[in-house]
């Protein structure tokens, strides 16, 4: 027997779009709905269907792949394959939500997305979009021109009836303490010295280059010194090719870090990349930050993303070109010999974090599902 679903929540590929989906799912449960009430959709590829469900909510999962950003001709090969499959994605989330009969589909971007949405669409099922970036992707622009309400992680983002409530992210990081006994234990957890400041650097799980190579130069630098710490995230692709994963200094790396909370907590300042749910979890953790956002992200959305932090006095953004060994030392050392500063940045991002973003998103949802069966109750 088929089960009536109260939501279709679908987007996947990157953390950045299945975290909201799975904060989102957990608010609709904690305000009295069924977890098998609320369908997840992410992608056949990559581990969505694995995160979802470890979650306790139903999963169905959409062939497809992002579309590259590029002519060149192995691109555009890849592009046939990607367009095709996100073609299949479409004809089986029409097939999906006409059998689930969902009072709501929600979008949380990314090429999972676009099949659900259109089908939405397609049979007059009120659509709820969410953008965590500061600038909207392609097809939270195009869908949010019909959506019933778009969520969106920070004002001024332009789209058509927007609603910030900020961007949902795990409840473990907004509980983050960063006081001097839990940052201390922290450190002791991480394989760190106690006392003496740290900084923290990570570029997403796969890595980041640039990053990860003037991370190693900056505490090559520091070599000897006691009077400061590393660690180090590289990112699993660039621990397997060496980027960035040995030589000298005051540091710890590993090739990957679960314990994002963690690492929250010991640190006192974190270089890394702009995504959205980073800077989100900056933002909710408290933590200063340095940012170099990715160069060549559609939209520049990691540089407007990082622009937010910067405008609030929450983050130090440094462009790709210019995030060197000698630019990060110089910039870093000044910081670190700015308690008083550091603590003002800290102060700053938590501002920007609201309390409850995946509470009143899911208020949003709800109040878009009762103007369908409004609807349904006058026709």
């Amino acid at each position: 027997m088929t089960v009536r679903r109260f939501a279709v929540i679908a987007g996947g590929g990157t953390a950045g779009h299945v975290q909201p989906a799975l904060a989102l799912a957990d608010a609709l449960v904690e305000r009295g709905h069924a977890r098998d009430e609320v369908l997840l959709v992410g992608s056949a590829r990559g581990s969505d269907q694995v995160v979802m469900e470890d979650r306790g909510f139903p999963v169905d999962v959409l062939p497809g792949r992002g579309v590259a950003r590029s002519l060149a001709p192995r691109a555009l090969v890849r592009n046939l394959g990607a367009v095709a499959g996100i073609g299949l994605g479409v004809v089986r989330s029409l097939r999906l939500v006409r059998s689930a009969r969902p009072s709501v589909v929600v979008a949380v971007g990314g090429y999972a997305s676009v099949g659900p949405a259109f089908a939405a669409l397609a049979t007059g099922t009120p659509l709820v979009v969410v953008n965590v970036d500061a600038v909207p992707g392609a097809a939270n622009r195009l869908f949010g021109r019909f959506a019933a309400a778009c969520l969106v992680g920070w004002p001024g983002t332009d789209l058509p009836r927007a609603v910030v409530t900020g961007t949902p992210v795990r409840p473990e990081i907004s509980a983050v303490g960063r006081d001097a006994d839990a940052r201390r234990a922290a450190r002791r957890q991480l394989g760190l010295p106690e006392d003496p400041p740290t900084v923290v650097a990570f570029g997403g799980s796969l890595g980041a280059r640039r990053v990860n190579e003037a991370v190693a130069g900056m505490a090559a630098r520091w070599d000897g010194r006691g009077d400061r710490s590393v660690y180090h995230v590289v990112g699993r692709r660039d621990w397997e090719a060496g980027v960035g994963c040995t030589g000298p200094g005051p540091i710890v790396r590993v090739p990957y870090e679960e314990r994002m909370a963690l690492v929250y907590t010991a640190a006192d300042l974190v270089i890394c990349r702009a995504g959205a749910m980073t800077v989100a979890e900056l933002a909710a953790a408290g933590v200063p930050a340095v940012l170099v956002p990715l160069p060549g992200a559609p939209g520049d959305h990691q540089g407007a993303n990082a622009r937010v932090l910067e405008r609030s006095g929450a983050a130090t953004v440094v462009t790709d070109a210019e995030c060197t060994s000698e630019r990060l030392t110089e910039l870093v050392d000044g910081l670190l010999g700015r308690p008083d500063r550091l603590a003002a940045m800290a102060g700053a991002a938590r501002a920007l974090a609201p309390v409850d973003a995946a509470g009143a998103g899911a208020e949003v949802i709800e109040t878009c599902a009762r103007r369908r069966w409004w609807t349904r109750e006058v026709s």
